[in-house]
């Protein structure tokens, strides 16, 4: 066989993705070095887009809130589902209907989702009318009102909706761990909680890496729980980068500075991936 001929079966594929993905993300590059309003041609400004973007407080504020975003909702999502799939990786009855209550807000859309919790959180809401009937508080929570609140809240969402989807990379991973490897080490006397510290967690080294780079690119482009639940309030405390970037490109219509603050979002993805698959993907 020709050393070329795998090439012509990669060359659909490669098409796909450079029509996709390569040229749509070298257009808005070159968008960023533009000033653009959808209405006028393109004009050239070169690094002025990016010196806006350093000057720019809002942008910083939103980062910052990006970058919370991330410290939090990431270790959540890779530890919790770790030990939850340890939990229901075995055969105990009703552990099936556990799995799938654990699964169900993965096949939930998100929208979907955000409006429910917007509503549990409402002051007349069911989280509230519940801590009040326990005697927890007085006054009414404003879990979305509040600045100090909102964003925390809007994590929640996060962690609610993606704790059933990382337990099930978690569970298949699991179900790969030789059973003699743990019936051996049961034998020699090891407790539960050794075998899980010292086997089943290390075991997991590669699929916690994975989780860290899945659950760190969703954190740094969270947008339906911020839109439908606060729509970047109050006062800004819930704005994320992507939301600056939704609301500079399509209710600002500023083409080329939000393609800016793009290229600022996909470096910084790009390099906290590469540090978590450095970080967690070593031996």
């Amino acid at each position: 066989m020709n050393r070329a001929t795998p090439l012509f079966f990669l060359l659909p594929a490669c098409a796909v993705i450079g029509a996709v993905v390569v040229y749509p993300a070298l257009r808005v590059l070159l968008m960023s070095f533009t000033d653009y309003n959808m209405i006028n041609p393109p004009q050239p400004v070169g690094w002025a887009q990016y010196q806006r973007l350093w000057a720019d407080p809002l942008f910083w504020s939103a980062l910052a809130n990006s970058a919370l975003y991330l410290v939090v909702v990431v270790p959540i999502l890779v530890w919790v589902p770790a030990l939850l799939a340890i939990l229901v990786n075995r055969p105990l009855p009703g552990l099936t209907w556990f799995r799938a209550a654990l699964y169900l807000p993965v096949v939930t859309s998100l929208v979907v989702s955000a409006l429910v919790w917007k509503w549990l959180y409402a002051e007349q809401g069911l989280l509230n009318t519940a801590l009040r009937a326990t005697g927890l508080i007085e006054d009414p929570v404003r879990f979305l009102t509040e600045p100090e609140n909102a964003l925390f809240s809007v994590m929640a969402v996060t962690v609610w909706s993606g704790l059933g989807y990382y337990m099930v990379i978690y569970l298949a991973a699991l179900q790969s761990i030789p059973t003699p490897l743990l019936e051996a080490a049961e034998l020699e006397g090891v407790s539960r909680r050794q075998q899980i510290q010292h086997i089943i967690l290390p075991l997991l080294k590669p699929q916690m890496a994975v989780v860290a780079v899945m659950s760190g690119m969703a954190s740094m482009k969270v947008f339906e729980e911020v839109f439908v639940m606060t729509q970047g309030g109050p006062l800004d405390s819930t704005k994320t980068l992507v939301f600056y970037l939704y609301e500079s490109a399509f209710i600002d219509f500023e083409m080329g500075y939000a393609a800016a603050a793009g290229v600022i979002l996909f470096l910084l993805t790009l390099g906290l991936s590469l540090l978590n698959l450095r970080l967690l993907g070593k031996p």
